[in-house]
């Protein structure tokens, strides 16, 4: 299973670690992924993500039912 926020599609970034010697060593910056558990009151019944922080306050912006939609809008499976 991928590092992938179900919301907003984030993914972890990569990079270089680069000291004062300038001998760069990769590495990889993780989303902040939480698993949050919804009520989904037009179909009376849970759904668990996997989001981000970012997406937890999208869909505290929107709410959960323009979220779901959205999601749903894009192919994916909720």
């Amino acid at each position: 299973m991928s590092r992938q926020c179900d919301v907003t599609g984030a993914g972890p970034g990569f990079g270089n670690n680069v000291p004062w010697s300038k001998h760069k060593t990769k590495r990889r910056w993780n989303v902040n992924l939480q698993h949050k558990r919804y009520f989904l009151p037009s179909e009376g019944r849970h759904v668990n993500l996997r989001v981000s922080t970012k997406g937890i306050k999208i869909i505290d912006r929107d709410g959960i039912e323009a979220v779901v939609a959205r999601m749903r809008s894009q192919g994916r499976k909720v």
